[in-house]
């Protein structure tokens, strides 16, 4: 007979302890919203903390004293918190739309709670430094010599030796002023030289935040400043400074004295009252890849002969950034293999926002020009420049077009004023730096802006824009087809489709980019699933010869552009857009009809291009012949509209 072993267990006890295991997972859902408030409110006044500890770090270091390494070490934490908190609380949006039931359940059980931990342990981590942050003395005095300061360790200057040489013999004459260095161009100052131009007088350098702590008790900063020579470098301006209300007096030929700041925006030059102004380029091809190189290391350039190479096509894709050529430099230095090479070059290429450092180093920076720009407008309208392939040369008046038909710009009487808002929109973006001249009518966009741009569009703000662009790539098929549904901006131009011969649905696509492609043939019910299309570009297709007739299913399109295709017909379908306000018909040498009573149908039509239009042969029943007289009496009926 064998052992006989009985087991008692207490179903209860099990039973509790898995409800208080859930109840304590639950909480960090169900407070969230609670949290996330108190979150803020305790950040807010640990910023408030921050700033009270700075003034007394200034005023401190204004008498030659050195601020305690337990301060810096203080300061730098929360500084870090900051930008964390705010990264969650711009998450916090889309992880509260997730719960439901009051906050007791979620749609994804395991993001709503590791978020919401998360969140309680940020609010833990807050309350403890705001502990911490009560310093009874902040700073220590040193026996220094009186010219002396704290040097900074920066990164090296490449490339900007002229545009400093320039700013240094400005500097060194005894005239005094405020200087404004702008541009995508980024600064690494060099204050060994700055000490020489402020001779025996003092040296300061803030960012611009820090200057707000001053607001405070500025006489402080005034009495220090006013007897003396100094020089007050002020990094990443965003807006105009009022230097007298934070106490730093105007600069006069008494002390000679001189303000100098960066920042991204030219207009805050002009604000800011500047004597002179220095725009700063980003990096020549030859500087750019020497500072790429001693990122990355001769070890890793030299252990394959294939590598320096794709090396250099690496560094291209930076075009000149510094910051963008520091950043993948370091994450390729030890990449030993040509294969993780030519990926890198691939990632780039397709989605940069994916790169190592891209989306936490590079791209959050930069989006401080696009968040400064002054309305969501604006910002919509620089989002859009993204659809062109890289180093793009876009035509202003086309697309001026475009933001016209997607309905960004304000409705006027006269389509003159419209394109006069278009045009004011390219100056805002030129004047940011986010956009930059190419010749006399078109503007061009940075690659590395255009990767931001695009990070934001498809990973941002995903919900109100989503793009896809494909430009420029050399494909021959139409990607990820199952995926359009949800994307409101398609862009496949420069590139070798041939056929469009699926039926994709697009409930919310807006604008869609086919030009400059080999596109032949367009299946009927291609447009049949794009009721809120508003922009098509199927221009320089040249072996497109006819329209779908399917296309009368876009009954929202305000913008139509054929120019140069060999389209013989404009379709008597066409009549269904009645919301068409831009047709663009330039250079389609091979058309010879555009059905008679067509043109006259378009009542909002306030663009029509019409220049070297069919003028190979002609029908009687087309509005191209009659030396034009049958198109003069249809537009004459638009005017009378």
């Amino acid at each position: 007979m064998g052992n006989i072993c009985s087991i008692s267990i207490s179903l209860d006890g099990i039973f509790s302890s898995c409800q208080d295991y859930i109840a304590s997972k639950a909480k960090y859902m169900y407070k969230l919203e609670d949290n996330l408030v108190v979150l803020q409110t305790e950040l807010q006044k640990l910023t408030e903390a921050r700033d009270d500890v700075m003034t007394r770090v200034i005023i401190a270091e204004q008498q030659q004293m050195k601020r305690l390494n337990q301060v810096q070490g203080w300061l730098s934490r929360v500084q870090a918190v900051e930008f964390e908190v705010g990264e969650m609380i711009r998450d916090s949006s889309e992880e509260i739309d997730k719960l439901c039931l009051g906050g007791y359940c979620s749609k994804n059980y395991q993001s709503s709670y590791k978020f919401g931990k998360k969140v309680a342990e940020k609010l833990k981590l807050v309350a403890t430094l705001r502990g911490e942050g009560t310093f009874q003395v902040v700073a220590e005095r040193v026996i220094i010599p009186k010219s002396a300061v704290e040097e900074r360790p920066s990164e090296p200057m490449v490339g900007l030796e002229s545009t400093f040489d320039e700013v240094w013999r400005c500097l060194e004459e005894n005239q005094a002023g405020i200087f404004g260095l702008y541009g995508m161009g980024e600064l690494s100052c060099n204050l060994k030289k700055f000490k020489k131009t402020s001779g025996k007088g003092l040296l300061i350098l803030m960012r611009c935040g820090s200057i707000k702590a001053l607001k405070r008790k500025p006489w402080r900063f005034s009495k220090v400043l006013s007897k003396t020579r100094f020089v007050l470098l002020l990094d990443d301006v965003w807006e105009r400074v009022d230097l007298t209300k934070v106490g730093v007096p105007l600069p006069n030929p008494t002390t000679a004295s001189k303000v100098i700041f960066t920042t991204r925006f030219v207009e805050v030059c002009g604000h800011m009252e500047t004597l002179r102004k220095f725009r700063v380029e980003c990096l020549r091809h030859e500087e750019a890849w020497k500072l790429f190189q001693k990122k990355v290391g001769e070890d890793t350039l030299s252990c394959h002969p294939d590598i320096p190479e794709i090396a250099e096509i690496v560094a291209k894709e930076c075009g000149g950034l510094p910051l963008a050529l520091i950043t993948i430099g370091r994450a390729m230095a030890y990449k030993k293999t040509p294969q993780e090479w030519r990926y890198a070059v691939q990632v780039l290429r397709g989605s940069a926002f994916e790169f190592p450092g891209m989306g936490k180093e590079v791209y959050p920076l930069l989006k401080f020009s696009y968040d400064s720009l002054s309305s969501d407008t604006v910002r919509t309208c620089f989002l859009y420049c993204s659809l062109f392939p890289e180093d793009y040369s876009i035509s202003r008046r086309h697309l001026i077009d475009c933001w016209i038909g997607e309905g960004f710009l304000k409705d006027h009487d006269s389509i003159n004023d419209v394109q006069d808002q278009g045009y004011y929109i390219i100056g805002v973006l030129l004047h940011a730096c986010l956009l930059e001249e190419d010749g006399d009518d078109c503007v061009k966009m940075h690659d590395v802006l255009r990767d931001m741009a695009l990070w934001i569009a498809c990973e941002i703000e995903k919900k109100s824009e989503n793009f896809l662009v494909r430009a420029g790539i050399g494909i021959t098929d139409l990607p990820d087809v199952e995926k359009w549904k949800d994307v409101r901006r398609i862009s496949l131009m420069e590139n070798q489709l041939g056929y469009l011969s699926v039926i994709p649905t697009c409930p919310h696509l807006q604008t869609l980019f086919l030009n400059y492609n080999s596109l032949e043939t367009i299946k009927s019910s291609f447009f049949q699933y794009m009721p809120t299309l508003r922009v098509l570009n199927l221009s320089y297709n040249d072996s497109l010869r006819e329209l779908p007739s399917g296309i009368s299913t876009l009954v929202s399109l305000q913008h139509l552009v054929l120019s140069e295709t060999a389209i013989k017909v404009i379709p008597e379908e066409l009549k269904a857009l009645i919301n068409l306000k831009c047709l663009n018909l330039e250079n389609t040498s091979s058309l010879h009809t555009i059905p008679q009573q067509l043109i006259s149908t378009f009542s909002k039509l306030h663009v029509l291009r019409m220049f070297n239009c069919g003028f190979v042969c002609q029908t009687k029943d087309s509005v191209l012949s009659g030396d034009g007289e049958f198109l003069v009496k249809e537009l004459d009926w638009l005017e009378a509209i």
